[in-house]
């Protein structure tokens, strides 16, 4: 299977969602780059957009929520210039999300497979990574999780 190339990923800044409920994150279950992962709501700011504004339209799109932006949570600047944006975002719990689409991913197969809440245990420890670089430590019940884990090293390489 050719894969697709992915020009936006890396030519602009990003805006992503980390959207909270019940101590459940939610995910996108996605295949990008040969690999099927998990992650959270997000995709590039278009021109004339705010990190903001980009974040609330691609939760719309991808999940069919409705958000509000509770704060600013971390902001990782790019090697190509470029930045990515992460926001704690409230959805009202009337609300529940439904598989969007991603309107840049066109064709029979989208990357975009599904939209579930997730339980930290749950999500792979390299998936995992990504959430704690979004800064999901700051959002509520997240640093006292951490701080209930042991001392031990949990590398999966081994080493």
């Amino acid at each position: 299977m050719q894969e697709k190339e992915h020009d936006y990923v890396y030519k602009r800044s990003r805006s992503v969602a980390i959207v909270v409920r019940d101590g459940k994150i939610l995910m996108e279950r996605v295949f990008y780059f040969g690999r099927e992962f998990y992650t959270v709501p997000g995709g590039g700011i278009e021109e004339g957009e705010t990190p903001e504004q980009a974040v609330l339209r691609e939760l719309k799109e991808e999940c069919g929520l409705d958000g509000r932006i509770v704060r600013p949570l971390a902001v990782q600047y790019k090697a190509e210039g470029n930045a990515e944006y992460s926001f704690e975002v409230e959805v009202s719990k009337e609300q529940e999300p439904i598989t969007g689409y991603d309107p840049e991913e066109t064709g029979e197969n989208p990357p975009l497979k599904e939209v579930l809440w997730m339980n930290l245990d749950e999500i792979s420890e390299k998936d995992r990574a990504f959430l704690w670089f979004y800064g999901l430590i700051s959002v509520e019940g997240f640093f006292e999780e951490i701080k209930t884990w042991g001392n031990e090293v949990s590398y999966p390489g081994g080493k």
